[in-house]
């Protein structure tokens, strides 16, 4: 009786490549399962499943991880406005172990003798997968096909023509990882420390004829809420009506380099319209309503934050703890921001908020104050600076007695 082995399926050329070497070169009865983490609309699953199929799964399995992607790790990345490296908004970092805890459970479900993923060697989510796989489901095989086997795009391409699998392969030369929190591109282009994607490659096409269009972004305890006072549900699918208005605007591409978890550097491009425009909405609309030190030590534990789950450490205890303090932050994080969108940029125009610590009942800044007067400023100033008169103080006596 052949074993089981339960595939992490996208429908793409690793994973269709995994599929039949783990079928019909290794014997394996393979159980595939797409884990949809909002890069998917039903039709494409539906696609992707027939897809399964067709190339000899025994079953296939669709996850809808939407919601909960977001309730255990998106709205953490907004609370701290993480962007990795300033730059990267962590879209498939955070998606891949959404994932990979899903496919952790369908192998106990299964009660499967393996577990496989079409990780390469040398990028990081050999390792998030990995990681979460021996942590969930310790001695289960892990099996990885194009990792062990070193193989290349074109060698991929050749083995499946051989199989006799039709597919898009001219599509399948860029590796593309769409979900709810921004889609990765990766391709010839990004091998190499210059180059930038061409046109085509972009998932989402600028639409020429948009110019210039200004959206509300209604936010409440620092969840998206309302765009344009349209009400949503649940703060997902905010996200990807968000999506559906700033993507035409070809806004937030860009090129990722980062380090990764095994210690070399990578490059990615990336498209990630609504969260971009999210989280600078978002942090300008915390820059009015919390203090100085929130922010402060918000940015501090953020940073540690994105970079731990950028390494996979979801389930490290010392997540909860952050979590926890990123969540009591956005109790004031409430009301309106205002942004421009324009092809390739968007601007944030400003914000109304109830809890705006920027009130004319305290002053103008750079004009006049309401709260205090020019004598308690010379005090003030005085003393805020004490110590470090002593100190200068204290040298210059020092250096007159040398």
């Amino acid at each position: 009786m052949a074993k089981k082995i339960v595939l992490g399926f996208s429908g793409g050329l690793d994973t269709s490549y995994c599929v039949k070497y783990l079928s019909e070169d290794r014997g394996f009865e393979v159980h595939s399962i797409i884990v949809n983490t909002g890069g998917f609309t039903e039709d494409e699953l539906k696609q992707i499943e027939a897809h399964a199929y067709k190339l000899g799964v025994k079953t296939h399995t669709t996850i809808d991880a939407v919601k909960g992607y977001y309730d255990r790790i998106i709205k953490y990345l907004i609370y701290g406005n993480v962007l990795k490296n300033n730059t990267y908004p962590l879209s498939v970092s955070a998606e891949r172990l959404s994932q990979a805890l899903h496919i952790a459970e369908h192998v106990k479900k299964l009660n499967a003798d393996a577990v496989a993923h079409g990780s390469t060697g040398a990028g990081n989510d050999q390792v998030r997968f990995d990681m979460i796989f021996h942590i969930m489901i310790p001695g289960i095989e892990i099996i990885t096909p194009i990792r062990d086997l070193k193989l290349s795009r074109e060698q991929e391409i050749e083995y499946l023509k051989s199989k006799g699998v039709e597919m898009n392969f001219a599509k399948a030369m860029y590796s593309i990882n769409k979900g709810l929190w921004g889609t990765s591109v990766g391709g010839k282009e990004t091998l190499s420390s210059k180059g930038m994607l061409p046109e085509e490659a972009w998932p989402t096409q600028l639409n020429e004829k948009l110019k210039s269009q200004n959206v509300k972004l209604t936010f409440s305890k620092g969840e998206l809420t309302e765009v344009d006072a349209k009400k949503f549900n649940h703060p997902s699918e905010a996200i990807q009506y968000l999506q559906s208005v700033a993507g035409p605007f070809a806004i937030g591409r860009d090129i990722h380099v980062g380090d990764t978890i095994i210690g070399i550097k990578g490059r990615v491009g990336f498209e990630a319209a609504a969260p971009m425009v999210i989280l600078k909405a978002h942090h300008a609309l915390e820059k009015h309503v919390l203090t100085k030190w929130q922010l402060q030590w918000k940015d501090t534990l953020a940073q540690f934050y994105g970079n731990w789950l950028h390494e996979g450490q979801i389930l490290d205890p010392v997540m909860r703890n952050i979590e926890a303090y990123l969540e009591s932050s956005q109790e004031n994080v409430n009301g309106d921001v205002f942004v421009n969108l324009q092809p390739y940029r968007f601007q944030i125009i400003g914000i109304e908020s109830k809890y705006d610590l920027m009130s004319s009942k305290f002053g103008k800044y750079g004009e006049m104050n309401t709260g205090f007067t020019g004598e308690d400023v010379r005090g003030f100033s005085k003393i805020f600076g004490n110590q470090t008169s002593i100190f200068y103080s204290v040298q210059a006596d020092n250096e007159s007695k040398k």
